[in-house]
């Protein structure tokens, strides 16, 4: 039965052992294998926390999914693992595991109903599946089809808080990426923790042929200049194909439907032409969007009218046309 444990936790500045290197080497090549199924990676970051980075790379990623586009998304935070609950998938690790083995026994049975084989042939296609999967982790399938990995399957509580040091969590997101069966995909969404950490750095590093990175900010100095710190990380990264989301830029009241920037105005499009990335547009504030949590899906699939949903599918077509051109 595929394993999720946590192997793979190198790096503390020893000489790796035999077994170790093996291990390494083993999981670069699945690393490789899997990226190759998937055509485009899109990563998503944010300079500070509270931007809505996650809300954005969640709906990106339903809003392909809704366009006809096979998409993944990808939690890489590891100490706030939200892209779940916004999805409306509540599971644990009991659960996970549970989910982990109906998928595997699934596909087994896929393989075999319909084949006249004897039961010594079924035997060996078992025992081969168990050889193909054992390190896999079979990433959860939302109502709408999107394919969803994250930290927060791997832990036994919702409030257990997981405090690791560096090369802990940088073992754990290599194998998230590594072992996750995405299949073949279109679209791999990764949203990464705010900053430029241990996290994000392992992300970049860990998948090289990133089509895009998506910044997502505020109209405010202190979430801009994080943001450019962002920026050049990434350029010190040698990825040029960068994009600038501007969420909560105005405020659309209810009664009179009058534009309020109530975060004073945004000034994205003119942060983007000084930093040299595209423009990918603005979002605004919308109770909605604050609420789907609670309603367990995004504003992209409660909602495809609300304007939020629209500006969606236009950033969807616009990321496209600038970076993946599909």
């Amino acid at each position: 039965m595929p394993g999720h444990g946590h192997h793979g936790h190198h790096g503390h500045g020893g000489q790796l052992t035999p077994e170790q290197q093996r291990q390494m080497i083993e999981q670069d090549l699945r690393l490789a294998k899997n990226l190759g199924k998937i055509k485009h990676k899109i990563v998503v970051m944010s300079g500070k926390g509270g931007v809505g980075k996650s809300t954005v790379a969640a709906n990106i990623a339903e809003t392909l999914q809704s366009l006809g586009f096979k998409t993944g998304i990808l939690d890489a935070d590891i100490h706030g693992p939200n892209i779940p609950k916004m999805l409306g998938i509540e599971m644990l690790e009991d659960e996970f595991n549970q989910y982990q083995f109906d998928t595997f026994k699934a596909l087994v049975e896929e393989g075999i109903v319909g084949k006249d084989l004897s039961q010594d042939e079924q035997k060996e296609y078992i025992e081969t599946k168990k050889e193909e999967y054992k390190n896999s982790m079979f990433p959860v399938v939302s109502p709408s089809g999107l394919k969803v990995m994250s930290m927060a399957f791997l832990i036994d509580a919702i409030d257990r808080p997981i405090i690791w040091r560096g090369p802990q969590k940088t073992g754990a997101i290599k194998q998230l990426i590594a072992d996750a069966y995405w299949g073949e995909l279109d679209y791999l969404i990764i949203d990464n923790p705010p900053g430029t950490g241990d996290e994000p750095l392992t992300v970049l590093q860990t998948i090289p042929e990133t089509d895009a990175v998506i910044m997502v900010t505020t109209p405010n100095v202190v979430s801009q200049e994080d943001v450019l710190k962002c920026v050049k990380m990434v350029e010190l990264m040698n990825i040029d194909k960068i994009g600038l989301i501007e969420n909560m830029a105005y405020y659309i009241c209810p009664h009179c439907g009058e534009k309020l920037n109530i975060f004073g105005k945004g000034n994205g499009e003119l942060f983007a032409e000084e930093m040299e990335i595209t423009y990918l547009g603005d979002l605004p504030i919308e109770e909605k969007v604050s609420d789907s949590p609670n309603k367990e899906a995004t504003i992209s699939t409660l909602d495809p009218s609300d304007e939020v949903s629209k500006r969606f599918v236009e950033i969807v077509k616009d990321i496209q046309k600038e970076f993946t051109k599909d």
